[in-house]
């Protein structure tokens, strides 16, 4: 129809131009405008392969001086998607068509001839799809009269007869056939030459076989004529002019002379003989079958192509491969090589006369290029093997060479990732305290990608000291902050002239609600009004200022306070009333009536300072007032009447201006900063005569505020030297230090505790704000050594006893958290020996000052000591319960060890004596079963005995491999193991399954001082060792034979005297010669819980690429 009709209607008043697809569909349009245009083909595919959308400009070029369009019929259009098998170059050709019918001012239609059965590809292309949209001819079966007319008409017009009987016969074969047009034709065709005369006969007809198979007949007669030879030819040649079809019928495929082996002389001849059958066609171009009914009609085809579908595509795979290595001037890389190769040639083997001769050279090109990349490899591993003998180490090294063929990228890129992550790892610890939030994150991302000692324990010691949260927004140094009473708003002033409310419900995660504007000056404090709903700012612009802030979202205008001839420094809403002071800097406080903040009004100024006034307070019940000044000096003053306030005593002490002031919760001390680098505590129970407590000196430059715990146990002080440091004031007159809270880059200026005490607030010149959280992981002790901390069997009570002969009680049910609960005192010198009860409900506490007290703590707020039962000469360290908790072992600087029954607390009964080690006996443990003891001692020995009878123990073995002193001792929680640290700077690990025949079966080497303290986890998969040397490392024991390292929380503290693991298996307790005792997690996985619902804000992509260069962008916390 589109040949014989629609070309030769189109063909006066359009340029046509008629083309099938083929395997390279671009390149057939490009042959076709090429010669229409007369350009070269190969530059105008070049250019619609880069411009599809340029066939457009080429179809308007040919029909520039002419009427009328370019009519481009796609015959068989369904080889785009069965003969093409370059997507690329299928989009670029589909595109040029629907582009070229497109565009504005578009000369070029085309029509498209396709199957039916091909519709669902065209709808895989959404720009197809919408140009078929309303331009469908659908072609259905002819009427019975329309197939008379094509029978009869062409005859009639050709000046020949068709029989009626014919007519007839014909019509009646074809009606209800689908596709049986091409079936038809090749029946007529027949019938014509067996006419009779002029006439087509009935009898003809039936001699073709009629329509169903006279095609076949036509086939197998042509076929069967041929020599056995050219039988072989014709088998190929059908078979490379059919395409496979993927779910659809097989396709006609058409091929160039080059495909079939021309130098064969009965090539030609087979050709010439399936030409003259119509059976196929010839041009210059190529070869086809002349209708794919041949493909459905003919059986031998059909068989031939059922035989061996698998070998088919693999030689039609191999056939296009040859040609795009021809395409490319044969570049060995389009050869092929491996599992290709290897199928190719085995088909090959098989079908020998199957392939043409540039298959051939194809396959003998691949197989050579292997052959020679193989040698090159041969000869490479000779090399290497060469190499390896003359390092005599040929078989290992070869072996390794191999290896690394096989696996060197996978390896290269484990250990860029292993040695980036270490570095991240070390990059997060030396941040942590500029970025903790970073920090953290880089630390668990450095651990996922490569779970070393090093990044577990980066990712462990995260959280070593109070983290804190940083609070971006101001544009210059900010200067002071303020909470409101109930801890979920904060204000801030700072030198950018404005001050900023903050939501810190979340203290992680504070969002800014609003900022306050209207000073022209640097903002130097603020101040929250008693019930919340006002905030006062300070400016050196010279005013004080009120704002509404009843909804911190939507502040009112502020309102200006007074008039000061000065610069105002500070400002404080009294606790109890409507009062705001101002203090400026010409040495006067004033005091406002402020119960309309729309007006407020003076009512009283105070004068006595010399200079400037830099710092307000109010005691707590709102009847004193302290104003700090340069004077050096802090005074107090009568507030409870506004209007009557007096003057009452002034703090003298301080060799330079004072900074700050704060009064403790109950009102009773007082703290000041100054300039003199000092912070100072004062007693004020007489508040008209001021008296010194204590100084706290650590600061390096100005000391610049101070601020009180809400329990009044702990002070803040801040300074220059960029460090808030935290006091323990339980006795003010001898304040001792706390770890310092350090990660400000600039002078911090200002400080506040949180409402409930976990938080404190700073202010810094590096403009920020950073709120951290307290206590932190670190218990706060004496300032002597803390040499011991044990664990209640319920692990929520931690009793620890250090060097200046106190013990404390400290409930750790909430590790993060954890709250001295009591004292208990009495202690002549220090207690390192220390061992709970298994039910909790009692301590034995060893002290140097040679006591061996029970003290009952079944309440931990009011323990109650049973008194003194040992008065030994020598000091008692080491303590010990046995599992049932009835028996008591002690030691101390003798060689002896006791047993005592402690059934009865109130009075122990010694049991016996036991004797053997050579020096001191250091440690004790009680295995879970409670019948062997292990002790260590300085005699560089561990020994287990038997107390299954504790009145009658006796002496098992000697654990013999340590060269110094067995400091400590340990039993895993299964009783199989047992662990000893010593002096010699290792642990061992000690088989005692059968306690008479002890074996070592592991030396944990690495510390680089004396192990001090062993101790194992629950579940016995952990152990941990602390040493002099100022580190804790934790090792993984699961496989005793097979001992590794799994962290190092080394921190900076001093050194470690013990560890104890909590009961939960995963909390580990370390007392520090600095008198504190630290918490640490021991689970990674744990710890990543932590960090991910702490951390703020997340890791963003352009950080993760200045730190984790080459890894995909995986944020560590969702």
């Amino acid at each position: 129809m589109l040949r014989a009709g629609l070309l030769p209607a189109l063909a006066e008043t359009s340029v046509t131009m008629l083309m099938s697809p083929g395997s390279r569909p671009l390149q057939e349009c490009a042959v076709q405008f090429g010669a229409a245009l007369g350009l070269a083909p190969g530059g105008l595919l070049a250019e619609l392969t880069e411009h599809p959308r340029n066939l457009g400009l080429a179809a308007r070029q040919l029909v520039a001086d002419r009427e009328g369009d370019v009519v481009l019929v796609v015959d068989q259009f369904e080889e785009v998607f069965t003969l093409c098998q370059d997507a690329d170059e299928r989009a670029a050709f589909l595109s040029a068509l629907v582009t070229a019918t497109t565009e504005p001012e578009s000369r070029t239609r085309v029509v498209l001839g396709i199957r039916t059965d091909f519709y669902t590809h065209c709808a895989r292309h959404p720009e197809l799809v919408e140009a078929m949209q309303d331009a469908q001819v659908l072609v259905g079966p002819m009427s019975t009269e329309e197939l008379r007319q094509a029978i009869s008409r062409p005859a009639i017009d050709a000046g020949y007869r068709v029989e009626n009987a014919l007519v007839s016969r014909l019509v009646a074969d074809a009606t209800g056939q689908p596709g049986v047009l091409p079936l038809l034709s090749h029946a007529l065709l027949e019938t014509w030459r067996r006419r009779h005369g002029n006439t087509l006969t009935l009898t003809g007809y039936e001699s073709t076989g009629g329509i169903e198979r006279s095609v076949a007949q036509t086939s197998e007669h042509t076929f069967t004529s041929l020599s056995e030879h050219q039988q072989r030819l014709a088998n190929q040649i059908f078979l490379r002019m059919t395409a496979l079809g993927e779910g659809t019928e097989d396709t006609k495929r058409r091929i160039t002379r080059d495909e079939v082996d021309a130098d064969d002389p009965d090539v030609a001849v087979v050709l010439d003989r399936l030409a003259s059958s119509r059976l196929v066609t010839l041009d210059d171009n190529g070869i086809e079958i002349a209708h794919e009914a041949l493909i459905r009609g003919w059986p031998r085809l059909r068989e031939w192509l059922a035989e061996d579908r698998e070998g088919l595509r693999v030689h039609r795979q191999l056939t296009e491969a040859t040609e795009a290595w021809e395409s490319v001037g044969r570049d060995d890389g389009w050869l092929y090589r491996g599992a290709r190769l290897s199928i190719a040639r085995d088909w090959a083997e098989e079908h020998e006369s199957a392939l043409s001769q540039r298959e051939r050279r194809f396959l003998e090109a691949s197989a050579a290029i292997e052959n020679h990349e193989q040698a090159v490899a041969r000869r490479r591993t000779r090399r290497l093997r060469q190499l390896v003998a003359l390092l005599a180490v040929l078989l290992v090294l070869a072996t390794a060479a191999m290896v690394y063929a096989v696996r060197a990228e996978q390896t290269a890129t484990a250990q860029r990732n292993s040695a980036l992550a270490q570095k991240v790892a070390g990059q997060a610890i030396e941040m942590r305290t500029t970025n903790p939030a970073l920090a953290a994150q880089l630390a668990l991302a450095a651990y996922r990608v490569d779970p070393s000692v090093d990044t577990r324990g980066s990712v462990l010691g995260m959280f070593e000291s109070p983290y804190s949260t940083r609070v971006r927004g101001h544009g210059h140094r900010v200067n002071a902050t303020a909470l409101r009473g109930d801890g979920q708003v904060m204000v801030t002033g700072s030198w950018d002239q404005t001050a900023k409310l903050w939501d810190i419900k979340d203290p992680h995660r504070p969002s800014e609600l609003a900022t306050l504007t209207g000073h022209s000056g640097n903002v130097n404090s603020v101040s929250f009004s008693a019930d919340g709903g006002a905030v006062a700012t300070a400016g050196w612009d010279k005013t004080a200022r009120l704002w509404n802030v009843a909804d911190p979202a939507k502040p009112g205008p502020g309102v200006l306070v007074g008039e000061h001839p000065g610069r105002v420094n500070a400002v404080a809403f009294s606790p109890k009333a409507a009062v705001l002071a101002t203090a400026d800097g010409e040495g006067t406080v004033r005091l406002f009536d402020v119960r309309d903040l729309a007006k407020p009004v003076l009512a009283a100024t105070l004068t006595g300072h010399t200079g400037n006034v830099n710092g307000l307070a109010y005691a707590p019940d709102g009847r004193t007032l302290v104003s700090a000044g340069a004077d050096k000096t802090a005074r107090l003053w009568d507030v409870a009447d506004p209007l009557q306030a007096k003057p009452l005593g002034v703090v003298n002490g301080h060799t330079a201006g004072v900074h700050s002031a704060a009064f403790s919760p109950d009102g009773r001390t007082l703290a000041t900063a100054s300039i003199d680098q000092t912070a100072r505590l004062w007693s004020i129970a007489d508040p008209m005569a001021p008296s010194p407590l204590g100084t706290m000196t650590a600061h390096k430059s100005i000391v610049r505020s101070v601020a009180f715990s809400p329990d009044g146990t702990t002070l803040a002080t801040t300074g220059f030297d960029r460090a808030a440091r935290l006091w323990d004031i339980t006795d003010p007159a001898k304040p001792r230090e706390k770890p310092a809270l350090v990660g400000h880059t600039a002078a911090v200026v200002w400080a506040v505790f949180s409402p409930d005490g976990r938080t404190l607030v700073t202010a810094s010149d590096d403009q920020t704000v950073r709120m951290w959280d307290l206590p932190g992981p670190a218990i706060s002790g004496p300032a002597r050594s803390a040499c011991r901390a044990v664990f209640s069997a319920g692990g929520e009570l931690l009793a620890t006893g250090s060097q200046d002969g106190v013990v404390r009680l400290v409930d750790v049910s909430d590790t993060r958290n954890p709250r001295e609960l009591s004292k208990i005192t009495g202690f002549g010198q220090g207690v390192c020996g220390l061992a709970f009860s298994p039910d909790g409900r009692a301590l034995a506490a060893g002290s140097w000052d040679h006591t061996m007290r029970l003290i009952d703590v079944t309440d931990p707020r009011k323990p109650v000591d049973a008194g003194v039962f040992y008065r030994p000469a020598d000091e008692i360290d080491p303590v010990a319960f046995s599992p049932d908790g009835r028996t008591l072992a002690t030691a101390g600087s003798g060689h002896t060890m006791k047993l005592w029954d402690v059934a009865d607390i109130r009075r122990p009964v010694e049991l016996a004596t036991l004797t053997g080690h050579e020096d001191d006996v250091h440690s004790l443990a009680f295995s879970p079963d409670g019948r062997t003891l292990l002790s260590g001692g300085w005699d560089h020995t561990a020994r287990l005995w038997d107390v299954s009878m504790p009145k009658a123990p006796k002496q098992l073995s000697v654990l013999k491999g340590h060269s110094d002193t067995v400091f400590s001792v340990a039993y895993s929680p299964d009783g199989k193991l047992a662990a000893t640290g010593s002096a010699d700077r290792t642990a061992r690990l000690w088989d005692v399954t059968d306690p008479a025949a002890p074996r070592e079966v592991a030396l944990l080497a690495g510390h680089t001082d004396n192990v001090i303290s062993v101790a194992f986890s629950g579940d016995r998969k952990t152990f941990s060792t602390g040493s002099y040397d100022r580190s804790v490392r934790l090792w993984d024991v699961s496989d005793p034979g097979s001992v590794r390292e799994s962290a190092n929380l080394t921190d900076d503290v001093d050194r470690v005297n013990a560890v104890a693991f909590a009961p939960d298996g995963h909390t580990l307790a370390g007392s520090v010669a600095d008198g504190s005792v630290r918490l640490w997690e021991t689970s990674p996985e744990r710890a990543a819980e932590r960090i991910c619902a702490t951390v703020y804000p997340r890791i963003t992509a352009g950080e993760w690429e200045q730190h984790l260069p080459g890894l995909d962008y995986q944020p560590p916390c969702p």
